[in-house]
């Protein structure tokens, strides 16, 4: 089969496009025949060896993919020619998603609603289910709560504002100009530009009560500013900024009851991502829940997709197209530049 995979962790350069073995779906496994896989900013940190787990070169990467089912063993609960999607692969030893064919632990695979187009699955299932993870176990959000969004304009933050809308919350988010509008159709009650000189002062007033839940998807993490917001027993969630090492104002958030807790997707249970399928599929089927906009790619131009990512020059997200035509052109070396 083909597929873009890693002999070694390193840049994106390191991502060939050739010939690997079929997949042998073990017990509890489903086979699946992938149509589109999605590229993530967790996949080139895996890639890289940023964020270390357990990888069996050749390693395939990715995470996200939608397509039909081409074998399942017994008891796993899936027939052949279902539609699927997952958004948990090439992670603790899971092979990635970016190829013909990946065997899919049936505890992570999901069936795709009806009328649902597997690219607009596939471009939410990261964001999506970050957001929810973020809202939901770790968040706590309750109907009638306020959440704050910042960088609600990105993949994560428009999904963060449906998903507490649909919550019953009331949202307050920062973004770009370009955005306002937008979010304000996706149901957010206010929507602050970032680059106002008085945000701070603006997100006070628009939450006389104080913060609920604080959600910073723009990886910044100013804790300081974040808890002296906060309500009583308010709640910050972090889920971005790699690198960055916030001051933490201890008395202030001991004083309120409040708490800071970070999650990574990758380590979410199988029982959490499963209940945050439900929610998207739900949502997406409604056409409550919209994707991002997406760039289509093919497979074999993965290396280039993970620099463009990593370059900041990606906007919306990127889609990896499995063309199952013309493999005798494939090769085992990395695409040229072009």
């Amino acid at each position: 089969m083909l597929a873009a995979y890693i002999e070694q962790l390193g840049s994106p350069d390191t991502i060939r496009y050739g010939e690997l073995p079929q997949p042998v779906p073990q017990a509890g496994e489903v086979l699946v025949d992938v149509s589109v896989a999605s590229v993530n900013h967790v996949d080139t940190f895996v890639r890289s060896g940023a964020w270390r787990t357990p990888v069996t070169f050749p390693f395939v990467i990715g995470r996200d993919l939608a397509g039909t089912v081409a074998a399942a063993a017994p008891g796993t609960g899936f027939e052949v020619g279902e539609r699927v999607w997952c958004n948990s692969m090439g992670h603790a030893g899971r092979q990635g998603a970016a190829a013909e064919r990946v065997a899919v632990p049936a505890d992570r695979l999901y069936r795709l609603p009806d009328g649902v187009d597997p690219e607009d699955a596939v471009a939410l299932a990261h964001p999506a289910a970050t957001a929810y993870l973020a809202l939901h176990p770790h968040g706590r959000v309750q109907a009638g709560e306020t959440v704050v969004v910042l960088g609600g304009g990105g993949n994560v933050g428009s999904a963060l504002v449906v998903l507490a809308v649909h919550a019953g919350a009331r949202v307050v988010a920062t973004a770009s100009a370009r955005d306002i509008d937008r979010l304000r159709g996706l149901g957010a009650d206010e929507v602050i530009d970032y680059r106002d000189p008085d945000v701070v002062g603006r997100l006070r007033a628009a939450c006389p009560q104080g913060v609920d839940v604080w959600i910073d998807t723009s990886a910044r993490n100013d804790l300081e500013t974040a808890v002296d917001l906060l309500a009583r027993r308010g709640r910050v969630v972090v889920l971005a900024g790699l690198t960055t090492r916030p001051v933490l104002p201890a008395g202030p958030l001991y004083l309120k009851d409040c708490s800071v807790v970070g999650f990574a997707i990758s380590q979410a249970t199988t029982a959490e991502l499963a209940a945050a399928a439900e929610t998207i599929g739900t949502l997406l089927a409604a056409g409550k829940l919209l994707p991002p906009a997406t760039v289509p790619m093919p497979l074999s131009a993965a290396a280039d997709a993970h620099g463009a990512l990593e370059r900041g020059e990606v906007r919306g997200k990127i889609l990896l197209r499995v063309e199952k035509a013309g493999r005798g052109d494939a090769e085992e070396v990395a695409p040229e530049r072009t």
